[in-house]
């Protein structure tokens, strides 16, 4: 999630590189176009283009007999502040199903989570009123923050969720976080085999969501 590049790289380039893992093919899509709005894992921070997540999740949907095309627009380090500054732009028009994968920065930067809560609000609203179906990704904060904020924090995705009525993934990590054999070095972005892990967990979910808007 968090972004180890040189501070001088521009957010143009920042966001350049991010969507620069959508496949050609993505550009002009015939098939239902799903948009991952995120950060670094969406990004495929630390992974080539073949195992990244947006590319994962688009081999699982059409195994799952969901054709489709996936878009990654993730950019590392966004925080949800920064996913709603850009999201009118990063998600094309053609975007029937929007996965919203943004929190683990505010999470890392110790954000409010009442701040956290009004931005997702704002880009779930934003999404809704372009007629998108939205699935929002829940994350959870480790118990070393403290009980309070973990408390807070994983309270802000069900809420959100639930006030705007739109289709909740309870944990975007699930069977995945603090796993050595799954993650990066890091200890915080999923290796090719944490990938496949998410991609799979996540594609009926997301394979259910775009039956509906059809």
């Amino acid at each position: 999630m968090a972004d180890t590049r040189p501070l001088f790289v521009s957010r143009r380039t920042l966001i350049a590189a991010g969507l620069a893992i959508v496949p050609l093919p993505a550009l002009a899509a015939s098939d239902p176009v799903v948009t991952m709005l995120g950060d670094s894992i969406t990004a495929g921070y630390g992974l080539p283009q073949a195992a990244s997540l947006p590319i994962q999740l688009q081999l699982a949907l059409k195994r799952l007999g969901a054709p489709n095309v996936v878009r990654g627009a993730g950019v590392s380090g966004d925080t949800t502040q920064d996913g709603a500054a850009r999201a009118d732009f990063s998600i094309r028009s053609d975007s029937q199903v929007v996965v919203v994968a943004l929190g683990g920065n505010d999470l890392l930067q110790g954000v409010d989570p009442k701040t956290t809560r009004a931005n997702l609000e704002l880009i779930v609203r934003r999404l809704k009123a372009r007629h998108m179906g939205v699935i929002l990704c829940g994350l959870h904060a480790p118990p070393e923050l403290g009980a309070g904020y973990a408390r807070d924090f994983d309270a802000v995705f069900p809420a959100v969720a639930k006030a705007e009525g739109v289709t909740l993934y309870p944990d975007l990590l699930a069977g995945v976080s603090r796993n050595p054999a799954l993650n990066q070095g890091d200890a915080i972005h999923p290796n090719a085999k944490g990938v496949l892990i998410i991609a799979g967990k996540l594609a009926p979910v997301v394979a259910r969501e775009l039956k509906k808007r059809a």
